[in-house]
């Protein structure tokens, strides 16, 4: 659906949390000393008007560099510091299994115990309950099936004695396991602060005095806070502007990503998992424990033995041929990267003040550039032979594990894969690009690289087993995609072309009619409703487009409370609908006489288009949206 192009990329920007610029970067030349890879990070504040970052680089011994650069408030002039407290978005959550993870070291509970047992005071829906229950391991690695939470949610500004029980009350409608829990990865921001209302149950403390208590204080995180932290000591966050500043953002569900923190609490963070666990010499949670963080269990590709993946609040990342563990993180106007790789001994954290997604991207290639660039890369696993099945898995796929439900109408569609088995290796196709993997391990396979990239050293695709749900691939963390029959997958694409060609050839032909009924010899009062009504449901999706666009820089606070923007954009959604309809009886009723069999050719033609696709919105919840609700 070219159509929505707009508003795809703005609903996609939603669903993954946040907005960064995937667009090719030159490969930066790697910095061969610290202020060298200094200049380097403030040019490129400097070319993106980005405010401020706080850094560290940190090795197994200790902190290599740590620092503030550029400003924390741009009004009055205040530089950013060592000390300076960033938001560090969903990098909070770790902190969850970690908490989880020193329970079960005390006996308390197990990462398998279902959670209704735990804490049957908080809601959720699943219908698989009796037969595969929510787990509290499904909570930390995102396979509860539910959905995100919902705009209404994240626009809540609860205050900081908001206690996490009411919280978790507020809106719980995001709670429903969408498939059987513990098959598929969906990242899902109530999952890990049901695991810390499970803390609190379990020792009676308040989430976050234990976690200040057990973990802050013994890592050496000596200023981290969950909460608003005293003036002048944190940054103030930006739009991508670098200018327009935003309100400090009381998270609804604090453990999901309300962490305060400075460099030098992140570099204490960042040592602590590249020394196992251990910090200042006392053990604060066993290595096995760090180590199960890193690997995944609960999905269907855990259990065939992908170790790449979402672990407990922990994850892989390969760049550059290096495989890299820890946890970006986004909130409106500050975006997160921490990472570390304890082969090498080496890691890094790098928070900005802005929601510029170029500028992340950029100061992240800088920084793995300059962390690498002395370190040989990692052996890669040799190709081996397709598996004796391989050609079983060709045909066509489609994605069925979103994130956000909302944006589902789209990724469906935009996300249709067709899967090759070539001489060797399997090619997938769609409309990202082509993507070749290589089989390296029983039906695990690895990305087969650019030429001018370094070979991935782990696999990062599976075949899964067929189940009684169907055939399914595994690819990456969250790319869940599931066989459909060729027939279904193309009948798809053709109508999805057929409907967008409908509605542009509806725009293209509009001026034509416009022109044509100022002339008394081409006037047809029969013609007119059969070309305004069409002209009028397009114009409603442009104006759900146009608000979307409009939004984007507080989508939000704009979609997440009743507003005049919430209210348009559900108003336009009824009045395409009903343009449609209305489209759909002008046709009908015309007589036949009355209207040329050109246009009459036409209108039956677009209105069926018309049609296709109100129903097709209509079942996936976007005719009447209330974003609000």
């Amino acid at each position: 659906m070219k159509w929505t192009v707009p508003a795809i990329l703005i609903l996609l920007c939603v669903s993954l949390g946040l907005a960064a610029d995937k667009k090719e970067e030159e490969k930066p030349k790697p910095a061969q000393s610290i202020p060298e890879l200094q200049q380097q990070l403030e040019k490129i504040l400097k070319d993106t008007h980005t405010p401020g970052v706080s850094v560290a680089i940190v090795s197994k011994d200790g902190p290599e560099w740590i620092a503030g650069l550029g400003v924390a408030d741009v009004a009055s002039g205040r530089a950013n510091t060592a000390d300076t407290l960033f938001r560090i978005g969903s990098t909070s959550k770790a902190f969850s299994s970690l908490s989880i993870l020193l329970l079960k070291e005390q006996g308390k509970l197990s990462l398998q115990d279902p959670v209704h047992t735990l804490v049957p005071d908080v809601f959720f829906e699943n219908r698989w309950e009796a037969t595969d229950p929510i787990r509290v391991v499904n909570l930390l690695e995102h396979t509860t099936g539910w959905d995100d939470m919902h705009f209404r949610e994240y626009a809540k500004q609860a205050p900081d004695n908001m206690s996490l029980h009411d919280g978790l009350d507020y809106d719980h409608s995001s709670r429903v396991s969408r498939w059987p829990p513990g098959t598929r990865m969906a990242y899902c921001n109530s999952g890990p602060p049901v695991a810390a209302y499970i803390v609190e149950k379990l020792t009676g403390q308040r989430f976050e005095d234990f976690v200040q208590q057990n973990l802050f204080l013994p890592i050496g995180m000596k200023t981290a806070t969950y909460f608003e932290p005293a003036a002048g000591s944190a940054t103030t966050l930006y739009h991508e502007d670098g200018k327009s500043p935003y309100p400090y953002w009381h998270i609804l569900l604090r453990p999901a990503g309300a962490i305060n923190a400075s460099a030098k609490d992140m570099a204490a963070y960042v040592q602590f998992y590249l020394n196992r666990g251990s910090a200042a010499g006392t053990q604060v949670v066993p290595s096995s424990d760090i180590d199960r963080m890193e690997i995944p269990e609960s999905t269907w590709a855990a259990q065939q033995g992908l170790k790449a993946g979402y672990g407990l609040s922990n994850y892989w990342s390969i760049e550059d041929g290096f495989v890299y563990h820890g946890h970006d993180g986004g909130v409106e106007g500050g975006l997160t990267n921490m990472a570390y790789m304890p082969d090498y001994s080496v890691g890094y954290f790098f928070s900005i003040n802005s929601g510029n997604g170029g500028a992340f991207e950029k100061i992240a290639k800088a920084i793995r550039a300059y962390i690498t660039h002395t370190l040989q890369k990692p052996v890669v696993p040799p190709v081996a032979s397709l598996p004796a099945n391989a050609s079983d898995y060709a045909g066509w796929y489609e994605p069925n594990s979103p994130r956000v439900q909302l944006t589902q109408f789209i990724e469906r569609i935009t996300g249709l894969t067709w899967l090759q088995v070539k001489t060797g290796h399997l090619v997938l196709t769609s409309l990202d690009g082509k993507q070749e993997y290589v089989p390296v391990a029983g039906a695990q396979f690895r990305h087969l690289s650019k030429k001018e990239d370094p070979p991935d050293p782990a696999p990062s695709l599976v075949l899964l087993a067929p189940n009684p749900d169907g055939r399914f691939v595994q690819g990456g963390m969250m790319d869940t995609l599931k066989k459909i029959p060729a027939w279904l997958a193309i009948c798809e694409i053709l109508i999805t072309a057929y409907v967008a060609l409908s509605i542009v050839a509806i725009v293209v032909y509009a001026p034509f009619w416009v022109l044509g009924g100022l002339s008394k010899r081409r006037r047809r009062p029969a013609e007119r409703a059969m070309r305004l009504f069409p002209l009028l449901a397009v114009l409603s999706l442009v104006a759900f487009v146009a608000i979307f666009i409009v939004c984007s820089a507080d989508l939000i606070g704009r979609m997440g409370s009743h507003t005049l923007w919430s209210e348009a954009l559900r108003l336009t959604t009824l009045a395409f609908a009903v343009a449609v309809l209305l489209s759909a009886y002008a046709w009908w009723r015309a007589a036949k006489e009355s209207v040329r069999p050109g246009v009459r050719s036409f209108s039956r033609v677009v209105i069926l288009a018309l049609l296709i696709f109100a129903v097709y919105l209509g079942y996936w919840g976007i005719i009447g949206l209330r974003t609000w609700a």
